[in-house]
């Protein structure tokens, strides 16, 4: 890192940028080889460097069915590269760095502290160890639960690996399955009333989409919740509205047909999945187009800063409303919680709203054309991918080249993050001295 750092006078957002882009290149490497394939037969670089990317960014778009196409060595670099992507790349660096008796330095402190959204330095490997612990009590736990389900219908070895698969993925909110054993492409769709899959998968996708930092004060003020920091107010508070809700309106919207319990199962995990995993129990192409669109939202708004999770992140989806609420009552501050949030989140926030709008409709348009798709799909497609949530309407394994490339550097921004990505292109951000007169423009 220092060398990185000093010697190639990298930001820190450009060597996480950088972090990132070797591993995807690494992982496709890897997948290209025949030992990846079933087939034995080498996979062209292209869908080797969107599979990568995918895993990387734990998005979950896939050109090849994970379960029929990859061999074991392919799955099992599929899983790891998604470990990596989850846990981000400079967590994973960081923790092989203490494993081995290396002194971590204050540059990789602070490299760290900024990959995971922490603004503090001080307590980060002690926060880094409860990220792993975590991580790993989380993901043994639901894969032994998962194995109750597995293991009995495809035996020992396999049922081991698939409840180690899926846990993995879920708790990274990757959305990767190895259910196209069943059907080529049909996710968890066969599981759609079976409670012990259903439960697990949403509980590990709301677990890893969480904050690592709202873990902390979890761990360390238990249910007093008033002296939790604001962010960890949000994230839960958030999170409760965006499950709940979304879950009460696909209810009454869609599944009525299905039993009571199957229906009400079904409602929940699409509600949690857009927020995002990329996992379905149900077939998304049959659901009404006014719940497309309430998913193609959740996906944007997405999951919890410093969590395994994509999105613009619920903690700027809540910092505009609240913004929003300010100005309807006439406040010329952004307050909650008894506390008053910085202009500066605020105009981060609205950058980081209009660069993922703008993507993903830009972005959506063309891929429209090019494959001559509507516009929901398409827009689904691309919110999907720089939401980093993997799922689909069935477009993916069909689309052209350009198409899979702009889905590539969706995705690549979309884990990165907004204000990363920002920062890593313009690196040089000169102070302004002086202060033109103000003029007043007419809005709204």
């Amino acid at each position: 890192m220092n060398f990185l750092r000093n010697k190639l006078h990298l930001t820190y957002p450009q060597m996480i940028i950088l972090g990132f882009g070797a591993i995807i290149v690494f992982g496709a490497l890897l997948l290209m080889t025949p030992f990846a394939s079933q087939s034995g037969q080498w996979t062209p670089f292209i869908n080797a460097l969107f599979t990568s990317t995918s895993c990387v960014c734990v998005t979950g778009l896939i050109v090849y069915d994970t379960a029929t196409y990859w061999s074991f060595f392919g799955q099992f670099v599929i899983i790891i590269l998604i470990q990596i992507g989850g846990l981000g790349v400079v967590t994973v660096i960081t923790s092989l760095a203490l494993i081995t008796g290396r002194r971590i330095g204050y540059l990789a402190r602070s490299t760290l502290a900024n990959s995971i959204s922490i603004s503090a330095v001080g307590g980060i490997i002690r926060l880094l160890q409860f990220i792993c612990k975590i991580t790993f009590m989380v993901e043994g736990f639901f894969a032994l639960l998962m194995s109750f389900t597995f293991i009995p219908e495809f035996g020992l070895i396999k049922g081991i690996w698939y409840s180690i698969f899926h846990s993995i993925s879920a708790f990274c909110n990757a959305g990767f399955d190895l259910m196209g054993v069943r059907e080529p492409f049909s996710s968890l769709t066969s599981y759609v009333s079976n409670p012990i899959i259903n439960i697990s998968i949403m509980s590990l996708i709301l677990i890893g989409g969480l904050s690592f930092s709202t873990w902390a004060d979890i761990k360390e003020y238990k249910f007093n919740l008033h002296r939790y920091h604001m962010q960890s107010k949000i994230i839960l508070l958030m999170t409760a509205i965006l499950v709940v809700f979304p879950a009460i309106y696909f209810f009454f919207v869609d599944f009525t047909g299905m039993p009571l319990g199957t229906r009400i199962l079904a409602s929940f995990f699409q509600s949690v999945t857009p927020r995002t995993a990329g996992f379905n129990t149900v077939d998304l192409t049959k659901m009404s187009e006014s719940s497309i669109f309430l998913q193609i939202i959740l996906m944007l708004i997405g999951a919890a800063p410093g969590s395994t999770g994509g999105g613009m992140k619920i903690t700027t989806f809540f910092v505009l409303v609240t913004t929003s609420m300010a100005i309807f009552r006439n406040r010329s501050r952004t307050e909650s919680f008894g506390r008053t949030i910085p202009e500066t989140i605020v105009r981060n926030s609205a950058t980081i709203l209009m660069l993922y709008v703008s993507l993903c409709i830009g972005a959506a348009m063309v891929i429209s054309v090019i494959e001559n798709v509507p516009m929901v799909t398409a827009m689904y497609e691309t919110a999907s991918a720089i939401a980093t949530v993997g799922l689909t309407l069935g477009i993916t394994r069909d689309l052209t080249i350009v198409s899979r490339i702009i889905l590539i550097f969706l995705m690549f921004a979309g884990r990165i993050g907004g204000l990363t990505l920002i920062y890593g292109m313009f690196p040089f951000r000169n102070q302004c001295l002086g202060r033109y007169i103000e003029e007043n423009v007419a809005v709204g």
